[in-house]
Formats: C-alpha cells, sequence, structure tokens
C-alpha cells in the first residue's frame, strides 16, 4: 500500500485526510505541531504515524521524513497542505510579522517539505506530490492580503514544478477548493457560497489524486463561477466582491 507524507494533519482537510487514506489501509504520516491532535488520530487508527513538527522549520522536516520512511518505508505520496489565515484589514496598518508568518507556514512550508522529499523521488523515478493552494489565489480577497498571496505563489510553484519533475516521473497536482468549513474559515465574517466539509473536502481530494488532472478544485459549480471572477473588468469585480462580502 502506498505510503501517504501529509503536513498539518491536526485539523481540518489534513485530519479528514489522515483519517479517510488511513481507514483505507494505507501506510499514513502526518506531521503538526500539536502532537494531541496526532494522538488521536493514531488512537483510531495505528497505521498512522504522528509526528510533531513544524512545516517553517526545515530541520523539523528532515527529521520528520526520516522517521517516517524508517517505519513506513518510502514516501510514495506528499500532501503538503499545512497553511494559516489570519483576516487583515491594511487600513489598520500593516503587520509585516503577521506577513511574513504566512509566507513561511503556507508557502516555505511546502517549499522546506519539497527540499527534503523530492530527491529520493527523483531518485526513485517515482513519486506523486500535491500541493493543497486555494481558489483565494486566483483573485485577491477582502481581507486575504497576507494569505491570498501566499496561496497564489504555490499555484505558480506547482506549475513550475509540472516542467522540472514530471519528466522524472513525478506526478504533480495542484489542489484548489473553495469554501472548507475549518478553523482557519470560522473567523470569517461573510457569508461563504458553496461551504463545504472537511471531509466533503478530503473526499474530493483522494478522487482527484486518482484522475490524471494537474488541478483539482471543488465543489465544482462554485469553482466553475468563482474561477469567471478573474476575467472580469477590475471596476466590477472590485464592485461585485464588495457587494457580497460587505468589504
Amino acid at each position: 500500500m502506498p505510503h501517504y507524507f501529509i503536513t498539518g494533519a491536526s485539523a481540518g482537510i489534513g485530519d479528514a485526510l489522515s483519517r479517510k487514506l488511513a481507514q483505507a489501509g494505507h501506510q499514513v504520516t502526518g506531521l503538526a505541531r500539536r502532537q494531541d491532535r496526532l494522538a488521536a488520530i493514531a488512537e483510531d487508527h495505528p497505521q498512522f504515524l504522528g509526528l510533531k513538527a513544524d512545516v517553517g522549520n526545515p530541520a523539523d522536516l528532515e527529521t520528520a521524513a526520516k522517521q517516517a520512511e524508517a517505519h513506513h518505508g518510502a514516501i510514495d505520496v506528499a500532501i503538503l497542505n499545512a497553511g494559516i489565515y489570519t483576516p487583515v484589514n491594511a487600513a489598520d496598518g500593516i503587520d509585516t510579522a503577521l506577513f511574513d508568518k504566512h509566507m513561511q507556514v503556507n508557502y516555505m512550508g511546502v517549499v522546506n517539505a519539497l527540499s527534503t522529499i523530492t530527491p529520493n523521488m527523483v531518485a526513485r523515478g517515482q513519486g506523486h506530490i500535491v500541493i493543497v493552494a486555494s481558489v483565494a489565489g486566483w483573485v485577491g480577497l477582502p481581507q486575504a492580503a497576507a494569505y491570498s498571496p501566499t496561496k497564489a505563489a504555490l499555484i505558480a510553484l506547482a506549475e513550475s514544478l509540472q516542467f522540472d519533475l514530471a519528466p522524472k516521473g513525478i506526478k504533480i497536482q495542484v489542489v484548489n477548493p473553495g469554501f472548507v468549513e475549518t478553523e482557519a474559515t470560522a473567523v470569517n465574517d461573510f457569508e461563504m457560497p458553496g461551504l463545504i466539509t472537511a471531509d466533503t473536502a478530503a473526499h474530493e481530494i483522494i478522487n482527484g489524486m486518482a484522475s490524471s488532472a494537474f488541478e483539482v478544485t471543488f465543489p465544482k459549480g462554485f469553482t466553475r463561477t468563482f474561477r469567471l471572477l478573474k476575467f472580469l473588468p477590475y471596476s466590477l469585480y472590485f464592485k461585485l466582491m464588495r457587494r457580497r462580502t460587505g468589504h
């Protein structure tokens, strides 16, 4: 059975993915900072290995990858999912530390993981890397000045990796979900159309990973409509978003 390596496994999509994949009999290694959450998953699924790690710390990821491979064997699929979201209002000032934290976790957390796992995949001539971005990376959203740019960066990163790693036998996919019911989106103060549960999101990701699609998006009705926003004239886009979100 494949060995899945999942970052951000303690909550939301990462937790749901870990449980579903372990329930299906796969070997799963989950990384997160909250060890108690990982222990709870392991109690239900003995084949799940929970490792405390901060994706912003390259040394943590290097150690975790070695422990994962020692326990479950070579990493077949890496789902790079860890992320944070804090709403910001630039009119209140730019908190550079907060912006930097988003970049360190959401973007560099993926880069740090890639630096650890890709050499072995390239050497074996096979592997599967799944980068969890967001539709928030398609366009800038209200209150997302710290968050949206990190997701846009992840989308561009996945596109560039496709050129470099696909010829080496490594499958690259980027996941762009719509609104998912998690700890992060719970802080939003506006209606989130198409909101789905983390369990539903995990189901969609697992199905998407089995496909040949480079980009996996869901829920389809919402994401198809949302994608059109990037093609609107800016004057219309800003007006529409202010009306829908109140910002």
